[in-house]
């Protein structure tokens, strides 16, 4: 009935929220932008987000120097974009330059937001205990700006290897949400 799965693709299975774009802006004044699918909401008030960005990493560094950056949640237009970022360093190149994407100034942070992205979350580090073991920084969400005049709003969902899914109709059970409706 059930084939086995090796466990070390468990991100295939489980990494359902939406690949960003991580701004970043060092301590040298140099912004860069890098590809991320490995991040999670971790709570509500405040909004903290869990992300996985190690020393391999060029943005590293630059999040490191400074404890800020932005999430850019690109739509689905922007997909391939998205793995070209992913597949080069900013430590060779101007991503923004090279990619035709616009560097927009944030309100509560020195990394720029993404003016393609439909989305873009100013976020401070609030907790790096677990950076050194496991690559894992607390963001605590600062801001956030939505382009509601975007008319393409599907976002693309990372599922390993190079595959991809693409968000598609959504349905409404915000009414069966009785035991979180203070959240609403």
């Amino acid at each position: 009935m059930f084939d086995h799965f090796p466990a070390e693709k468990a991100h295939r299975i489980l990494e359902s929220g939406p690949i960003v774009l991580v701004s970043t802006r060092g301590v040298d004044g140099q912004a860069n932008l890098m590809t991320m699918g490995f991040h999670m909401m971790m709570q509500h008030e405040p909004a903290l987000v869990g992300v996985i960005i190690g020393p391999w990493d060029h943005s590293h560094r630059a999040l490191v120097e400074t404890g800020e950056c932005v999430l850019a949640v690109p739509t689905v237009e922007l997909a391939e974009t998205v793995v070209d970022i992913g597949n080069c360093s900013g430590d060779t190149m101007d991503k923004f330059q090279h990619f035709g994407l616009t560097a927009v100034a944030a309100e509560t942070v020195g990394a720029p937001l993404v003016r393609e992205c439909w989305a873009n979350l100013e976020c401070r580090i609030s907790d790096s205990e677990w950076s050194s073991r496991y690559n894992l920084f607390v963001l605590e969400v600062q801001r956030i700006w939505i382009d509601n005049e975007k008319e393409e709003k599907r976002l693309i969902h990372h599922q390993g290897d190079g595959r991809f899914s693409v968000d598609g109709e959504q349905i409404d059970l915000h009414q069966r949400m009785v035991k979180w409706r203070y959240l609403m």
